[in-house]
């Protein structure tokens, strides 16, 4: 278990806080004030690991190290930010960082239009609106989301959306197959590396998990995943599965996924939401009841695997008046962290009963 940190004095919770949190073993880091493409410095590397190690948490998993849009428009550049990448990557792995997850969305992280929207017992959460996302100029959206001035918003990066009209020009005639190409050919480049250092990629689902704006998506459902992972055999090349930006589409099955996927999970975030008719959705508690997805389904998938892998409860509500970054209080989490073990607690305790039961009843046929 580990829990998303946005790092010294750049978040509402404070280590000593996550610490008391029944079984977090890592924070979840990454150096968000540097623009994607960037080499990340070493010695700021080991200062992270040296800030979580006094606390008692490794740093194993960093989310994200994010993909230059060159390299997702192929262009001409994108060696250079590629050999950039690498070059982290080798740097994170001298303090033994095991997973990085990133996503390959074309311009944006992610996509809500409401970072507070209400919930019936007056907490909020990140809502999305589909008939306000149809009709808004994607430049509107951006002055909204980015109008956060206490937190960084991930994804959301001022400097990487000042030049917005022009990526949405340079998109303009990139298609589905040709960022899957690209994709492809960025994995071509760093697997080898991830392989010798140990470091596992985790591709990201796009959240949503549809095309916004004309802008291509291609992590979206249980056969676009499928074909992703058939573009490079390795181990390393592997997914983070995100239950709630894949559970907003009615046809994909996170449990099937799951076990269909197991050799390939390298990072599990789970969280549920609430999926409307109208095709809005909004996220809610991690309680089953609450949401659209069968969290009890999803954990149980897990543990029916034996998934050994990195897992962080994701988003969360704002809940008792707490003033955090949109979705990473630690109140909601903390629950949904305790949600969690309570339902793996209970799989492990009916497997041994089943055990049990199973063993006695052969020695009394005997």
């Amino acid at each position: 278990m580990v829990f998303r940190w946005f790092g010294e004095g750049n978040d509402s919770v404070h280590l000593s806080q996550m610490k008391q949190i029944p079984g977090v073993e890592g924070v979840v880091w990454a150096l968000h004030d540097l623009p994607p493409g960037e080499v990340w410095p070493l010695e700021r590397i080991q200062q992270v690991k040296q800030y979580a190690n006094n606390y008692g948490f490794h740093t194993e998993v960093v989310e994200s190290v994010n993909i230059h849009e060159t390299i997702k428009l192929g262009s001409d550049e994108r060696d250079y930010y590629i050999d950039n990448y690498i070059q982290t990557i080798k740097h994170l792995a001298t303090i033994g960082v095991k997973v990085i997850c990133y996503n390959f969305m074309p311009v944006f992280d992610w996509i809500r239009t409401d970072l507070y929207g209400k919930l019936p017992d007056e907490s909020s959460a990140l809502f999305y609106e589909k008939d306000k996302v149809e009709d808004m100029d994607p430049l509107a959206l951006v002055e909204k989301i980015a109008a956060n001035p206490d937190y960084t918003m991930p994804g959301w990066e001022p400097e990487r959306l000042a030049t917005l009209k022009d990526l949405f020009e340079a998109y303009k005639d990139v298609s589905q197959t040709d960022l899957m190409n690209n994709l492809q050919y960025f994995l071509e480049r760093v697997i080898p590396v991830c392989e010798e250092h140990d470091v596992k990629l985790a591709l990201h689902p796009d959240d949503p998990p549809w095309e916004i704006f004309n802008l291509p998506r291609i992590v979206t459902t249980q056969q676009k995943i499928r074909e992703i992972l058939q573009l490079h055999p390795s181990k390393y090349h592997g997914l983070t599965l995100c239950s709630g930006a894949l559970g907003v589409r009615p046809d994909n099955n996170i449990p099937e996924m799951i076990y269909e996927f197991k050799e390939r999970i390298h990072f599990a975030h789970i969280r549920n939401v609430k999926v409307f008719n109208n095709g809005d959705f909004i996220e809610t508690s991690h309680r089953t009841k609450d949401g659209t997805l069968p969290m009890d389904d999803i954990v149980k998938a897990y543990h029916d695997i034996g998934y050994k892998g990195y897992v962080r409860p994701d988003h969360g509500r704002h809940i008792w008046d707490e003033e955090c970054r949109p979705g990473y209080g630690l109140y909601d989490r903390a629950l949904g962290i305790m949600y969690i073990w309570g339902l793996w607690d209970a799989y492990n305790n009916l497997q041994g009963k089943e055990d049990y039961i199973v063993a006695h009843t052969f020695k009394s046929k005997e």
